[in-house]
């Protein structure tokens, strides 16, 4: 039996609380499909054990982007994340699935489940911080909405999930924005510096380059590709929304673009 048809489905705890009849059908699905070892972590360690155990299974998360974000990491963190295709069954509130939409997932557990068993895997990009944090969708400097800190540990249950709807296709500030000052320099080129107050910046990963728009007060004021992003702020630091979670405040960081960095399942 090829990969493809031998899986390892990792179900995320919120998901069995927030709405256990779609997790039910999508794991009666599967298993229908495919060999499936079902997985049911009650925490960040037994998933971290459950994903480490995988073997050659292709490996499918029942949850929302939070989880697909903790897999993505953990994978990465352990230089794994090229190994394999991941399959993304998208379960939770809707705000907390903007992502998942975003790159495509289809929605709905038949519908998921059978672009799992069906579909092909795709390379995506995203990108990494200078202290090995992974981004899948998007970022904003400084963070929109309500500041929630970073967790210690990568693989943190997080709650924090509505802010993804201000990540991904967020439009640009208006003009009552509070100003910032913040450093923007791509690939060594300076964007903007501390002595020009900015509406914020969003950066994303497409086509393989960092995509960063420097937001004025009353529009975009700059906009660049590169391979590597670096914002500095002043000397308190500045807070960042990156996906669901909000980190800071920090002095300075710098984000990289990893082309192609991981395979997603996606429908044919």
């Amino acid at each position: 039996m090829s990969a493809a048809h031998q899986l390892v489905v990792l179900i995320d705890p919120v998901a069995r609380r927030i709405d256990g009849e779609s997790v039910r059908i999508a794991k009666d699905v599967l298993c229908a499909g495919a060999q499936a070892k079902i997985c049911w972590p009650q925490g960040p360690e037994e998933f971290a054990k459950a994903l480490a155990r995988r073997g050659g299974r292709r490996t499918v998360v029942v949850g929302d982007d939070q989880a697909l974000l903790r897999t993505v990491t953990l994978l990465h963190r352990e230089r794994d994340l090229d190994r394999g295709e991941l399959g993304l069954i998208p379960v939770g509130a809707a705000d907390s699935l903007r992502l998942a939409r975003s790159l495509g997932v289809p929605m709905g557990a038949v519908a998921a489940a059978r672009g799992v068993l069906d579909g092909v895997g795709r390379r995506l990009d995203l990108l990494v911080d200078d202290c090995d944090q992974v981004v899948l969708g998007a970022l904003r400097v400084p963070a929109l909405g309500p500041v929630r800190a970073r967790p210690a540990a990568p693989t943190v249950w997080g709650t924090a999930r509505s802010l993804v709807r201000t990540l991904v296709g967020a439009p640009a500030p208006v003009a009552a924005a509070v100003a910032h000052r913040l450093r923007v320099e791509a690939d060594g080129v300076l964007l903007s510096d501390l002595d020009q107050p900015v509406a914020g910046v969003s950066v994303a990963s497409a086509d393989g380059l960092a995509q960063v728009v420097v937001h004025g007060r009353t529009g975009e004021r700059a906009r660049a590709s590169a391979r590597a992003v670096t914002i500095s702020g002043p000397v308190g630091g500045y807070r960042y929304g990156a996906d669901a979670v909000v980190a800071g405040p920090v002095r300075t960081r710098t984000w990289t673009a990893r082309p192609a960095a991981w395979r997603l399942i996606l429908p044919a």
